[in-house]
């Protein structure tokens, strides 16, 4: 059984019984390519590279791109740039056997060159979901022609418990006092959910400063912040904020800062993320 730091055994159990479950995601992987030669792999996207390792199949890779942080042994391979400002003569001048993409990767005209390339090309989609981590596992698995690794390497969270779910609100950054904030179809959207918690944001999607009156009105009563992203803010800059001040969260001084690439990469530390986010919520509401 593939193995991966703190993961418990009952939660890779839960993880084998639900990926055998959700049929949807399972159904869309089979319909995934697989490389013909997996011998020089490029990883581009953070979570992919996460998965590859997770599987045990990091001896296929040939490089990664400058997102691609975690495990640390991954900073060992060449870095062929940050995966939204690829060169295609810099992914090719690896020599690689086939290309392994995370939905979004660019720009679009770099894309369609390397997609134009005699180098296969899979590209693995991205939803910030359960479902879709369990997707892109398959996908990665199908591609270098582990199927059954990837069918045991799944998450899975355990809030059922919990009856009232707190109200989150994500702080990107609060550069010249403008709260830079999640709404829906994020990542952290994605996690809050994912953890038990409620997007305290409603009524616009990807990340937009919020007005002061906005922030009032969401009600959060935890923020949610990255402690590795710009320039760091701290508690008492933070909650000086008049509109975060006014807020049951300012009130509480209420805050958990985690890891970006840990809380938000959506690959196979999601399932130790949201476990870690919703002890930080609930404490001993969350079952094992």
């Amino acid at each position: 059984m593939v193995s991966f730091p703190r993961l418990s055994p009952l939660t890779l159990a839960l993880a084998i019984v639900l990926s055998l479950l959700l049929g949807v995601p399972q159904a869309r992987a089979e319909k995934a390519a697989a490389f013909a030669d997996t011998s020089k792999i490029i990883a581009i996207g953070g979570s992919i590279t996460e998965i590859v390792y997770a599987l045990g199949e990091q001896g296929h890779l040939v490089a990664r791109d400058s997102t691609s942080r975690y495990p640390e042994a991954a900073l060992k391979l060449p870095d062929v740039g940050y995966m939204r400002q690829l060169s295609p003569e810099g992914v090719l001048s690896v020599n690689p056997s086939g290309i392994l993409a995370l939905h979004g990767s660019g720009p679009k005209e770099a894309v369609e060159v390397l997609k134009k390339s005699s180098v296969p090309f899979i590209d693995v989609p991205e939803h910030y979901t359960h479902d879709g981590i369990l997707e892109k596992i398959r996908v990665v698995g199908k591609a270098l022609g582990v199927d059954a690794k990837a069918d045991r390497l799944a998450a899975e969270q355990q809030t059922a418990s919990i009856k009232e779910r707190k109200r989150i609100l994500f702080v990107l950054s609060t550069q010249g006092g403008k709260i830079l904030a999640a709404g829906s179809e994020t990542a952290a959207d994605g996690i809050v959910n994912l953890a038990g918690g409620v997007n305290a944001v409603e009524g616009f999607s990807g990340y937009k400063q919020m007005s002061d009156e906005a922030i009032v009105t969401a009600k959060p009563e935890v923020i949610l912040m990255m402690d590795n992203a710009g320039p760091a803010v701290s508690d008492d800059e933070l909650f000086s904020n008049p509109s975060i001040a006014s807020t049951p969260a300012g009130a509480a001084r209420k805050v958990i800062r985690m890891d970006g690439g840990y809380l938000l990469g959506f690959g196979p530390r999601t399932a130790e993320a949201i476990r870690d986010l919703a002890v930080s919520l609930y404490g001993g509401q969350v079952t094992d």
